[in-house]
């Protein structure tokens, strides 16, 4: 139920954290992984590690707030393999920190372009040959801060709940067509893209202690349960949104 033998896998933002993770996991699952983020020797670097282990992977560079990026990286992906099957929308950003109403109007635009818009995009462009295939799956990934408050990163919780309101109308949408849609919300994780919150003493002694499980995540506790939802041991879930923090969302400490 867990083999991803000879599936066709995008992963965007795979050239490090839960990205590179996730291809990793599903490279060894038998998926055929293309990694996929801005840099082209970040991603060239990425396939070399797991071509050299036996797997299967190939690097398209994208930018996936640029549209024409996005059309390049499906096509070529056609190209390459003739089919996907599975893709992982995980690239984003986070340019703005503190409260709403310091937020420049920019910065939350290309927030919501990279976050929001580029799911859409990418979905609508990969889903056209995604149908023809059985046993397809999107997913999206999210974050607790869509469905908690923060003075922190507000302006980025805002564009991971639209996320989650995203998933829930792709999975009505393209569930006829055998695509199901799903979105992860993991909590604090600790990759380069957190780092601002796990680097600071104070703060990642807060997480620690409001974790039931006391500690923070590691890229591999959410590249398991990607796995698991481009697999067939979650063919009956569609629409969901799959919290992975530890327990840091249920705890009243």
């Amino acid at each position: 139920m867990f083999s991803l033998k000879d599936k066709v896998v995008i992963i965007t933002g795979s050239s490090r954290g839960i990205g590179k993770a996730t291809a990793i996991q599903m490279a060894e699952a038998g998926a055929k992984v293309v990694i996929s983020s801005r840099k082209k020797e970040e991603c060239d670097k990425v396939a070399k590690n797991i071509n050299s282990n036996g797997f299967v992977a190939s690097s398209i560079p994208c930018h996936v707030g640029k549209k024409d990026n996005i059309k390049n990286l499906v096509q070529e992906t056609i190209k390459r393999y003739d089919k996907i099957d599975v893709l992982v929308c995980n690239a984003a950003t986070n340019p703005a920190f503190g409260p709403i109403a310091n937020l420049d109007d920019n910065a939350f635009d290309k927030i919501i372009q990279v976050n929001l818009k580029s799911s859409i995009w990418l979905v609508n462009e990969a889903s056209h040959y995604m149908k023809k295939n059985k046993g397809c799956s999107v997913i999206i990934m999210s974050s607790i801060s869509a469905i908690t408050g923060t003075n922190d990163i507000g302006a980025y919780g805002i564009s991971k709940a639209a996320e989650v309101a995203l998933v829930r109308n792709l999975a009505v949408e393209l569930g006829p067509k055998g695509i199901r849609v799903n979105a992860i919300a993991p909590g604090l994780i600790k990759t380069d893209f957190s780092r601002a919150l796990w680097e600071n003493k104070e703060n990642l002694k807060k997480h620690k202690e409001k974790t039931p499980l006391k500690r923070i995540g590691q890229p591999e506790d959410i590249s398991g349960v990607a796995h698991f939802l481009a697999s067939d041991a979650s063919s009956f879930i569609t629409g969901q949104l799959i919290i992975a923090d530890g327990g840091e969302t249920i705890s009243w400490n």
